[in-house]
């Protein structure tokens, strides 16, 4: 149902703190024109939890119209379980194409209750689901087990499988075969998610480098494996910067220095300053300059 490079979007802010969706209309404008496939709102990189449900369905408005008929996801995040359901419900009733599922990022989940909260928020919000699996900042692990569950509600359509181990990923297409889209959630693992069968990449490095990220994935997907490469190994160090505790303030200064963009987040979160700074822009700049051409696809 679904595949492709779909960025995790960041929320942009005006000076006083309020959503500005000018800014956010030309950046995701700018992931449709380089050939993203769809967009996620509202997750880690959007800033979810510190959104409003009023805010979350305005960006959501905002996606839809930018998408201009691609799939846009609504990520549900919510602490409680009723929370969820009441979200996943709106996002419905506004026309979001599907969920993108966390289990509860204040209270770790067992199995079972980590099925059955699952299971809740897929029946309120009757929409597609892609079940986001990352043991890493949650710590709930959507094992195959679990999933092996969650596999018997045809709602459940997609993973975001960012346990941290590419190992994960052959382990469910060896349970499941096709039954789910498997999507990789690290933007430094992609390449080797693409090569042991991922069909989709949810992105947070392509919002200051879609063109980029766009390619490496058209150029997996063709077989065209060493053009690939070069350009994964290429983006590695821009990449690192979506697996970190800042990967909110790094991309949004990549966005800045990259697409002409601001790196303004909600507090309690702050740009990056000092040292932090200096690193990361040069990590950016660095990149910039030594660029790679982009091959024909």
């Amino acid at each position: 149902m679904w595949a492709g490079v779909f960025p995790a979007v960041t929320t942009k802010f005006t000076e006083d703190d309020s959503l500005d969706h000018a800014e956010m209309e030309r950046c995701f404008g700018l992931q449709m024109d380089a050939g993203c496939d769809g967009l996620i709102v509202a997750g880690s990189l959007g800033e979810g939890s510190m959104l409003s449900t009023a805010e979350k369905l305005d960006v959501l408005a905002t996606a839809r119209m930018a998408a201009a008929g691609k799939p846009v996801l609504m990520t549900v995040n919510e602490p409680g379980t009723r929370e969820a359901c009441a979200t996943a419900k709106a996002a419905a009733k506004a026309g979001a194409d599907g969920l993108m599922v966390v289990p509860s990022p204040i209270y770790h989940t067992d199995p079972r209750e980590t099925a059955d909260a699952l299971k809740a928020v897929a029946a309120a919000g009757d929409l597609p689901v892609m079940i986001y699996s990352n043991r890493v900042a949650y710590r709930v692990d959507v094992t195959v087990s679990v999933m092996r569950e969650l596999a018997a509600d045809q709602r459940f359509v997609a993973v975001k499988e960012s346990s941290d181990d590419i190992r994960r990923s052959t382990e469910i297409i060896n349970a499941f075969g096709d039954r789910f889209d498997l999507f990789t959630g690290v933007d430094n693992l992609v390449f080797e998610a693409l090569a042991v069968g991922a069909v989709g990449w949810v992105a947070g490095i392509v919002v200051a480098f879609p063109r980029e990220s766009v390619a490496i994935y058209q150029l997996m997907r063709q077989g065209r494996r060493d053009e690939a490469l070069a350009i994964y190994r290429w983006l590695r160090p821009l990449a690192d910067l979506d697996v970190s505790t800042y990967l909110v303030q790094n991309l949004k200064l990549a966005e800045a220095l990259a697409i002409d963009s601001n790196d303004r987040v909600r507090m309690p979160r702050q740009p990056l300053a000092g040292a932090r700074r200096a690193e990361v822009e040069k990590i950016v700049r660095d990149a910039i300059a030594v660029r790679p051409d982009i091959p024909a696809f």
